[in-house]
């Protein structure tokens, strides 16, 4: 009997978790003591990992080695039996430029609300209808709130707005655009389409905070250490 091979499962399995946490193939590597190129070819499913590496990926990506590999083998996406409350998203943040990602999560420190970073917009509608690479994502568990950058790759964010706004299982989800201005010509279609305001970049949470208290929202806020 021919053995499965696990090698691009996994590698799927190690870029959803790395999504998960919103960092680079990079910092990832940096994360668990390995290059760049050798978590691209992982997550390409063209390199066979050995214990200790799986060992330093779980706890780079701070899972347990049993989660990274529980996962389904066709897909290599986590099992939905297995899904807990730390598998929800609070917030989805699409955004494709690096700087400002990396920007709003260092912003966002200070809270525990769970944030899912995706980078282009088909990625976003991926995520959000459950197809693709988040085809075993649980579908009643959306996010309670969209940051969406207009200027995206592969689908313009106005188009991942639209589509979002005319689905009756999203249409309800809060959407705040992400301009780099507050004269950016798109925000008055982003408002006809649905859209509940703006945000000039950089976000940070003193920018979330003043839009949010109209959404049913709540920050979780960390405790400080004593």
């Amino acid at each position: 009997m021919q053995r499965p091979d696990v090698t691009k499962p996994f590698g799927v399995s190690v870029r959803t978790w790395r999504n998960r946490l919103g960092i680079s193939q990079e910092e990832l590597g940096g994360r668990a003591g390995l290059h760049r190129t050798y978590i691209c070819d992982i997550e390409r499913g063209a390199r066979n990992v050995s214990l200790e590496s799986i060992e330093k990926l779980a706890t780079a990506l701070q899972i347990s080695v049993s989660k990274l590999f529980s996962y389904d083998l066709s897909s290599g996406l986590p099992n939905e039996n297995n899904a807990s409350s730390d598998d929800l998203v609070d917030i989805l943040f699409v955004e494709d430029d690096r700087t400002d990602v990396d920007m709003t999560i260092e912003a966002l420190k200070g809270i525990s609300n769970r944030v899912q970073v995706v980078w282009d917009g088909r990625e976003a509608l991926d995520f959000l209808f459950c197809e693709g690479a988040y085809a075993s994502r649980p579908r009643n568990q959306q996010p309670q709130l969209i940051l969406l950058d207009l200027g995206l790759p592969k689908i313009h964010g106005l188009d991942v707005l639209r589509r979002i706004k005319a689905d009756v299982r999203t249409n309800s989800i809060p959407v705040f655009v992400l301009t780099a201005s507050n004269q950016d010509h798109d925000l008055q279609m982003s408002k006809r389409l649905g859209a509940q305001g703006y945000i000039v970049k950089p976000v940070g949470l003193p920018s979330l905070t003043r839009v949010t208290p109209q959404l049913n929202f709540r920050w979780a806020l960390l405790k400080k250490a004593a």
